[in-house]
């Protein structure tokens, strides 16, 4: 399970969407840039969805804005751990700290490996030193 998604607890047609409608992302200071490729012009249907305690708090989409719970591009955000990792860490910088994949402070961040088995952790952890690939 997505650790943000419980809180979202989006209706099933949201979280289809957002699995399979074509995004691209773009960091951007600590938010996330989401641009729908699955449109025939795109460029109308960019929004910026705002992180905060790393969680996908509001989009700039007029759905979000309706209140009927969180948007797809929350949402599309929220199911994808590593971008929201990607996202925490550009703001601890662009706030004026500073990160390592190694620091205590981003152990408790969402990783693939919650959706992996023991013997096959996700390449970030390994990489950071968090989990080691069993032999």
């Amino acid at each position: 399970m997505i650790p943000v998604l419980p809180e979202f607890d989006p209706p099933t047609r949201v979280l289809k969407r957002a699995q399979y409608e074509a995004f691209a992302f773009e960091l951007l200071d600590g938010d996330v840039r989401v641009r729908n490729e699955s449109y025939t012009d795109p460029d109308v249907h960019e929004y910026r969805v705002r992180i905060q305690d790393g969680v996908p708090e509001s989009c700039s989409c007029p759905a979000d804005a309706s209140g009927n719970g969180p948007c797809k591009h929350r949402v599309a955000v929220a199911i994808r751990p590593r971008i929201l990792e990607l996202a925490v860490k550009m703001r601890v910088v662009a706030d004026g700290g500073s990160t390592s994949c190694g620091d205590d402070d981003t152990a408790d961040l969402p990783c693939e490996c919650e959706q992996l088995s023991e013997a096959l952790p996700c390449w970030n952890c390994i990489d950071a030193g968090r989990r080691k690939l069993s032999e």
